[in-house]
């Protein structure tokens, strides 16, 4: 399918099952944690309904399409310019018929769906907090970096609304943030099941966390091994090079 490209704009190969996605170079691009995530919530069941909070270029859903024998995906993303391409991205790789996107904040769904609508909920939400951190200058990366529309809080609130009975919840975030995230899941009624720390290598602190919850389950984490991005001699770990090139 020729899709025409606007100023800045290049794909992206994924070398994943066909799968291309359409970036802005001067905007905000995906980048690991994305990745990951699409691989940790790869255990969605098959014939779901899942919603992606925050879908940006739309690269979890994309992935998840064909990771997953889920049924429908619908990607939120507040800022219009970036909804649209995420929309000739869909287009570029014929998912029509199973990734579909709104223009929305996150904060306005409960008046676009009605709760318990969703199977499981992923999110790659943004890390900081407003007013801290260096603020980038394209307004795209500040929404998609810091809390300046919704808060992490606004996040698992909507969750909690959208999410059915033992729907799942799939997110990666900061280890800094942890303590927080624990807290509102457990405020809103998801329950943490399952935790993983990433590290860049063996010898450094965690940089990302993944983390499952469970909509109304009962209390038991599990903390899974940690995941390394780098082996000692700078290559990616056998383990990342498998969720980069697994065919499912």
């Amino acid at each position: 399918m020729e899709i025409n490209l606007k100023e800045n704009e290049k794909i992206e190969d994924l070398q994943y099952k066909g799968l291309k996605i359409i970036q802005n170079k001067k905007g905000f691009c995906f980048g690991i944690d994305s990745i990951l995530l699409s691989d940790f919530a790869k255990q969605i069941k098959e014939g779901t309904k899942v919603l992606d909070l925050g879908t940006g270029t739309g690269i979890i859903a994309t992935l998840l399409c064909k990771k997953t024998k889920l049924k429908e995906i619908i990607g939120v993303e507040k800022q219009e310019e970036v909804y649209e391409t995420a929309t000739r991205s869909i287009k570029l790789n014929k998912l029509e018929n199973q990734f579909k996107i709104i223009n929305e904040d996150i904060i306005n769904l409960n008046k676009e769906f009605e709760k318990n609508t969703f199977d499981a909920i992923v999110t790659n939400p943004p890390y900081k907090k407003k007013d801290t951190g260096i603020i980038n200058e394209a307004e795209s990366k500040i929404i998609a970096r810091h809390e300046t529309t919704a808060t992490l809080e606004d996040f698992i609130k909507i969750s909690k609304d959208l999410l059915k009975d033992k729907g799942e919840f799939y997110m990666v975030h900061r280890p800094d943030r942890l303590v927080d995230i624990i807290s509102l899941m457990r405020n809103y009624k998801i329950e943490p099941k399952i935790l993983r720390f990433v590290h860049t290598n063996k010898e450094s602190k965690p940089i990302l966390i993944l983390i499952k919850g469970i909509k109304n389950a009962k209390p038991f984490l599990k903390v899974e091994k940690n995941l390394y991005i780098y082996q000692e001699n700078g290559e990616y770990t056998e383990e990342i090079h498998k969720i980069y090139n697994d065919c499912g």
